[in-house]
């Protein structure tokens, strides 16, 4: 066991690697589509959630089209929340939706309903995740009360400082350098967006 979980560091070690000379070369990762619409779908369907000041959260999801990563379906799960957390339920779910449509996970979304738009130490542990897995991967927060949007990536530092931390729920991380940045490989076009609400 202690062999396997080395193992898995060493590959997340290297995967971080690999998204920091892509990072600092502005190189390497594939463009990200999004639909033009995506967060007002998702404020929508989130739109009971956010009059009660809670977060929601899903799921972005779609294919590589070309030399792009296109997303294509918001998923979102059952869940619980509040008015700064939002935790996903039977994620098993998720997953036979994505493998019965072909579709692979390129990031999540979530909202701040009371906030404006960034990424709480919660947010950059769970993006952390979904960056390691792909190096592509966007985190968008939806802030409507400050009418904010931001699309987000974790940064060679900030992937570091996340790896390294053992802490969960609300917590502190190093404020003397960025741990995330408005993404670079983004682009909207006007295509569709699917949300299935499994709530």
């Amino acid at each position: 066991m202690v062999a396997v979980v080395n193992g898995l560091s060493a590959i997340i070690q290297e995967k971080e690697l690999k998204n920091s000379v892509h990072f600092e070369k502005g190189r390497g990762l594939r463009q990200v589509v999004l639909p033009h619409d995506l967060c007002d779908k998702f404020l929508t369907a989130a739109g009971m959630n956010t009059k009660k000041k809670i977060e929601t959260c899903g799921v972005l999801c779609g294919a590589l089209v070309g030399e792009e990563y296109h997303i294509s379906h918001i998923l979102i799960p059952v869940q619980e929340g509040g008015p700064d957390y939002c935790c996903a339920k039977h994620e098993e779910d998720l997953f036979f939706i994505q493998e019965g449509l072909g579709l692979i996970t390129l990031g999540w979304i979530h909202t701040h309903p009371t906030q404006t738009a960034f990424l709480s130490s919660v947010d950059l542990h769970t993006h952390f995740a979904y960056q390691t897995m792909l190096p592509e991967s966007i985190a968008v927060v939806c802030a409507p009360k400050y009418k904010q949007t931001g699309i987000f990536t974790l940064t060679p530092i900030g992937l570091q400082e996340i790896s390294d931390c053992p802490r969960r729920g609300f917590h502190t991380h190093r404020q003397d350098t960025a741990l995330f940045c408005d993404c670079s490989h983004v682009t909207t076009q006007n295509i569709m967006v699917t949300v299935t609400d499994l709530r």
